[in-house]
């Protein structure tokens, strides 16, 4: 470690002065620079700081390695605690001592959190019941449960008396409960939307409910209801998520894995993969064959074939791991949003009112940040000339990029 620099006046009346450069300081209350001339080493640095950047924008397999081995620095120790006098390392470990008193408290904090999450769940339980009934068709509200959630009438008598007339010419048995409720309420939710593809719509049309329940160790499970359709023979599918025994730092539970049910698809009717038919030319004589080929698709389905951690020697698990850690923070997201968002609302996400406070998160999160320049970004080409010969039997496996728009009630 260099020196710290002595507050020592030095006599440059005699020293050489280069070219632009004064001869005497500049007062300290001006906070001027002196103007600098490069010199050939500062341009050969500039030279190397750019040949490095473009060897590393060029090799992301390298960037990866080098930031795993960064990670393996941390938390080791500097030596500071160390050079401490022996007092102070004492009260230091006791003060460690009091911590883990404290972290013992934040366990139990988050235990007792988790019972009455479940306490109140239970309380919850007859009215997603109740909802799943009036959703199916298999009851209707009461006049009272209307009445507390109709919104105030403000609307003009001429309106109110067409929309009167409206109502008698449909028949009250043709229309059994909410239509396509659980899909609307999932297209209204971004996370969601964006994993919906337009082959899904029809299956996820016959979902009749999507339920939660507590693991009796630490973790929840998603429970998706299915009336019959044509693409899947059950009637149910699930998604659990498990964490891990020990308690993180805080108290907070650690996420561990997810499992989820396979999907008995009939034949055909499978809608994570694809048939891609390419034609093929025989060289020698000229004649040409269609040759199929099942390829996997995005799908909303692949929620319930969750990915795996990565596993093997610590090289290989950098250079996959970047993936895999999205989509496992994607995946968890996912099942975190259905269990805290859309089960308990899954009105205000079927009305898009839920949107709006959404919004509202978004503008508190962000809310100190400016978009860049138009002129930063730049789209990327798309160059069709040198696509294979292929024809694929659906085109419609492109998930969808925005949420749909939201139905009033």
């Amino acid at each position: 470690m260099s020196e710290p620099i002595k507050n020592k006046r030095v006599d440059l009346a005699g020293a050489p002065t280069p070219q632009n450069t004064p001869s005497t300081t500049a007062p300290i209350s001006s906070h001027a620079a002196a103007p600098k001339v490069s010199t050939i080493e500062e341009d050969s640095e500039k030279g190397d700081r750019a040949a490095a950047a473009k060897l590393l924008a060029s090799n992301p397999q390298l960037v990866r390695m080098i930031q795993g081995k960064l990670n393996t620095l941390v938390g080791r120790p500097s030596g500071y605690i160390e050079s401490l006098p022996a007092p102070v390392r004492r009260r230091i470990d006791g003060l460690k001592g009091v911590q883990k008193d404290h972290t013992k408290l934040e366990v139990e904090f988050q235990e007792e959190v988790l019972q009455l999450e479940k306490k109140y769940f239970a309380k919850f339980t007859p009215l997603y019941q109740k909802r799943a009934q009036i959703v199916n068709g298999l009851t209707e509200p009461t006049e009272e449960e209307v009445q507390a959630g109709a919104e105030p009438e403000d609307e003009d008598e001429e309106e109110e008396e067409k929309e009167t007339k409206d109502e008698e010419k449909i028949d009250p048995a043709s229309i059994k409960g909410i239509p396509e409720f659980w899909l609307t309420a999932m297209k209204n939710s971004l996370t969601l939307a964006e994993t919906i593809t337009d082959r899904d719509e029809p299956a996820l049309k016959s979902l009749t409910d999507i339920r939660m329940a507590y693991l009796t160790k630490p973790g929840f499970q998603l429970i998706f209801e299915f009336a019959e359709n044509e693409f899947f023979t059950n009637k149910q599918i699930t998604k659990t998520y498990f964490y891990q025994e020990e308690s993180g730092y805080g108290g907070d539970f650690i996420y561990d894995h997810a499992e989820g049910d396979k999907i008995d698809w009939k034949a055909g009717k499978d809608l994570t993969v694809r048939i891609e038919s390419k034609k093929q030319r025989n060289k020698n004589t000229k004649q040409t064959r269609v040759v199929k080929r099942t390829v996997p698709t995005e799908s909303f389905f692949n929620f319930f074939t969750p990915p795996s951690p990565p596993t093997g020697d610590e090289d290989d698990i950098d250079d996959a791991s970047s993936d895999i850690e999205e989509r496992l923070e994607l995946d968890y997201q996912i099942g975190e949003d259905i269990k805290e968002k859309l089960i308990p609302r899954a009105i205000d996400w079927y009305t898009g009112e839920a949107l709006q406070f959404e919004e509202m998160d978004d503008d508190l999160d962000g809310g100190d940040y400016d978009d860049e320049d138009e002129d930063d970004f730049s789209d990327e080409d798309h160059d069709d000339d040198d696509e294979e010969e292929s024809e694929d039997e659906d085109d419609n496996s492109k998930p969808k990029q925005e949420a749909a728009d939201c139905k009033q009630s």
